[in-house]
């Protein structure tokens, strides 16, 4: 029987990947340095191996899965490819492996995680179904008939994907250290739509989804009336979201969430729409978007002494103003507190005054040093430059979350993509 090796096991798609292996009665092993990572927790909890990198964990028969990061001068991938082993890049190997299922590729540039998670908990409610999210999570099952995986737009890495389906939560200018501009974003989804072989979904509310062509149909949702599938009726409280759902304006069903935002609603209407479409009953789908726990580093809160702290994965500002807006709606009483760690020089550049609008919907915000990328130039952009833009903001540092302890009864929201949880641990020490 063939032995993967992963060859930088504990990046969160090749961990998801390692697991879903795993979960399938595959061999699994892999290789990283030696720096903790969260993702490595389910992985020794699964029981798989994780060597330190050295070219003796090459053996022969076995399958060599490398991880985007690391080049074919790698000391690892070398010997493999010394030895005439398979050397097979995570997403070429992602994308034959779909094709053993009715796959369905969540992508768009906010909402991905949320929603990968959100489809794969209710369709499995129907059947046996597998998943791939990018919070590091995967899950196999032996007779899998669906497979529910997180596809990035970056670097164009989705288009490795040959799906039946594609959930397109929308499209946002992000990752301006590859992507030129609105339009070069665009022509990535649209060579992805041109791929799809059963169906797409796409969020309608999105100007530039509707732009969307495909030789397969295309399913709008949204609130907006033009849509095949529409939100009509919401009912905001602070245990959550209640909507009615009409299919081409002919009443469908009422659905409940445990969630909080808009955007939680629009992640629902993706998920109901697929579902209808592939013929799964209603009481399946509203008992699991009611009982669905949510995915890691997205609104994930604690209460600790008379305040609520939040950790969340907001790193651009559609997605600041969005989970500010859910607190807004859970905690109408308390005042917000924003915490934000950008995230990288050039997303901080691009959308320095977009950031700057978003943050000032809280009620007061802190910002971090600025979390750099290895792959940019850092100019003479620093984290004051967004401070002058946000008035009474605070920069503060892992060594001093002090000042945090005089917002009694507020929520704290700690945002970002970076390493900004060390900020909340800091803070929890000190309390």
């Amino acid at each position: 029987m063939t032995i993967y090796h992963f060859v930088g096991i504990k990046g969160s798609g090749m961990s998801a990947l390692a697991q879903v292996l795993h979960d399938m009665n595959y061999e699994v092993q892999g290789s990283d340095i030696e720096k903790h990572f969260f993702t490595q927790v389910a992985l020794e909890q699964s029981g798989i191996k994780i060597l330190p990198f050295q070219k003796e964990n090459i053996q022969p028969g076995m399958t060599i899965i490398a991880g985007n990061a690391f080049p074919d001068t790698h000391e690892e991938i070398e010997e493999a490819t010394r030895q005439g082993l398979p050397v097979i890049r995570y997403h070429r190997f992602l994308g034959d492996f779909l094709q053993n299922f009715t796959s369905v590729a969540v992508t768009g540039a906010h909402g991905k995680t949320s929603t990968t998670g959100l489809l794969a908990h209710v369709m499995g409610g129907a059947r046996p179904t597998s998943f791939l999210i990018g919070d590091g999570t995967g899950k196999g099952e032996e007779d899998a008939h669906y497979f529910v995986f997180e596809a990035c737009e970056y670097r164009r890495h989705f288009l490795s994907y040959l799906p039946d389906y594609a959930i397109m939560t929308n499209i946002d200018f992000d990752h301006p250290d590859y992507f030129a501009n609105i339009e070069d974003v665009f022509s990535a989804f649209q060579e992805l739509a041109l791929q799809v072989k059963k169906g797409i979904i796409a969020c309608g509310d999105d100007e530039q989804l509707q732009k969307i062509q495909a030789k397969v149909p295309v399913l709008f949702y949204g609130f907006d009336e033009e849509n095949d599938f529409q939100a009509r009726n919401v009912v905001k409280s602070t245990e959550g979201t209640t909507f009615d759902v009409f299919v081409r304006n002919n009443f469908f069903d009422s659905f409940s969430l445990p969630t909080f935002g808009d955007h939680n609603v629009l992640n629902a209407l993706a998920v109901i729409a697929l579902c209808h479409y592939e013929g799964i009953k209603a009481d399946i789908v509203k008992s699991h978007l009611m009982s669905f726990q949510g995915v890691k580093r997205r609104f994930t809160e604690k209460k600790v002494g008379n305040q609520i702290l939040i950790d969340d994965y907001a790193h651009h500002p559609t997605e600041i103003r969005a989970t500010i807006d859910a607190i807004r709606q859970k905690y109408p009483d308390r005042n917000v507190v924003a915490v934000f760690q950008p995230h990288t020089f050039t997303r901080t550049q691009t959308f320095l005054q977009d950031f700057a609008d978003s943050l000032n919907l809280a009620d007061k915000v802190f910002l971090c040093e600025i979390f750099g990328s290895a792959r940019e130039n850092h100019g003479k952009l620093t984290i004051t430059d967004l401070q002058a833009k946000v008035p009474d903001s605070v920069v503060i540092t892992e060594d001093d979350t002090s000042l945090l302890k005089d917002f009694a009864d507020s929520v704290i929201v700690f945002m970002g993509a970076g390493d900004i949880q060390k900020f909340q641990e800091a803070y929890e020490k000190q309390l």
